[in-house]
């Protein structure tokens, strides 16, 4: 079991399209899967399958409350404490909860998702806070490119939710916790100096 003193976690958020995913899975590849537990904040969106599906489609997504954060807290608790956890499978094409996945905790755990900041006992957990920083065009052409060809959505219906959603919730919860970042990296991993120093620092970390 990974000693629960030598784990670190690193927080990697910014608004739906602006690169997080990239960033943490530079960082895995940098640092090595043996050492980086990866979880998404994305996971832990409320099973919704008690509802009907035409509601389904029509609630907020970008909405704090759309995120079981309560279960996601203790279940990084329970890493930090050097426990497995069952993170839940979320199926982004019905809403719902398929089941789930044990996770193992490692050297560095990797938390990612829009609002990671924005929770205080969550963010008060991150040993680093990234930020990425991405412009508004480049955000909604790859929301536009992962919503209709990976989960199956209508252009119509992703340019709607960005509208009347996506956009308001970036400028009221998303944007507004830059402020709590140590590092915050325009065009995210696609910013090779920012990774360098990243995964320096990361490696630091690990050999103290």
């Amino acid at each position: 079991m990974t000693n629960p003193e030598k784990i670190h976690f690193i927080g990697v958020t910014g608004g739906s399209g602006s690169g997080k995913s990239t960033v943490a899975r530079n960082v895995l590849e940098s640092v090595g899967p043996e050492v980086v537990t990866y979880i998404q904040q994305d996971s832990y969106y409320r099973d919704l399958g008690h509802l009907p599906f035409e509601v389904r489609t029509q609630l907020n997504f970008d909405h704090p409350e759309a995120f079981d954060n309560a279960l996601f807290l203790s279940h990084l608790q329970a890493m930090q404490r050097g426990e497995p956890v069952e993170k839940p499978l979320y199926d982004f094409k019905t809403y719902t909860r398929m089941g789930t996945e044990k996770v193992l905790p490692r050297q560095v755990i990797l938390v990612e998702g829009i609002l990671v900041l924005g929770e205080t006992d969550i963010r008060d957990m991150l040993d680093i806070k990234i930020f990425v920083d991405t412009d508004p065009d480049i955000r909604i052409i790859r929301r536009l490119r992962r919503d209709v060809i990976e989960r199956g959505r209508s252009l119509e219906k992703v340019l709607s939710q960005y509208v009347e959603t996506v956009r308001p919730m970036h400028q009221q919860f998303i944007e507004p916790t830059k402020r709590f970042a140590d590092i915050v990296i325009p065009e995210g991993g696609n910013n090779k100096v920012a990774m360098d120093m990243l995964i320096t620092k990361i490696q630091a970390l690990l050999s103290d």
